[in-house]
């Protein structure tokens, strides 16, 4: 289904696209990738309850108005910020709807995720913990 579509049926402020459901999936990443980016995933779940399987996909269908509300109270950059988003817009009561997508890992260039970034990830996750 699309996101356009799921929006449409349900109503919802945001669609996020999601490895983690039925249908979704990931292509190209080894397995130290994906353990990454599934832990990463399972201890935000654990920590802060945000409703949305997929916390750092960024494949998101925002209403204008929720973007520019949920948006004006971010103050994270990187990988954080997309984890941000979902998490305020949770806190703030939007209504959230999953549909599956498959990440195909990039062609050209590497990925930036490395020790710095994990280390900015757990500060991020406490950042929100304490303040949403």
């Amino acid at each position: 289904m699309t996101s356009y579509r799921k929006q449409s049926e349900t109503g919802a402020s945001i669609v996020t696209g999601t490895r983690y459901v039925k249908g979704g999936g990931v292509h190209g990443w080894n397995l130290m990738r994906k353990l990454t980016s599934r832990g990463a995933n399972v201890l935000a779940q654990t920590l802060l309850w945000p409703g949305v399987s997929d916390l750092t996909g960024s494949f998101r269908l925002y209403k204008k108005s929720v973007l520019e509300d949920v948006i004006s109270s971010c103050v994270s950059k990187g990988y954080v910020f997309q984890m941000e988003m979902i998490v305020r817009a949770s806190r703030k009561g939007y209504h959230i709807e999953e549909v599956p997508i498959t990440f195909v890992d990039r062609v050209f260039g590497s990925s930036k995720l490395g020790g710095s970034e994990i280390i900015e990830y757990l500060k991020g996750l406490s950042y929100l913990l304490v303040t949403t």
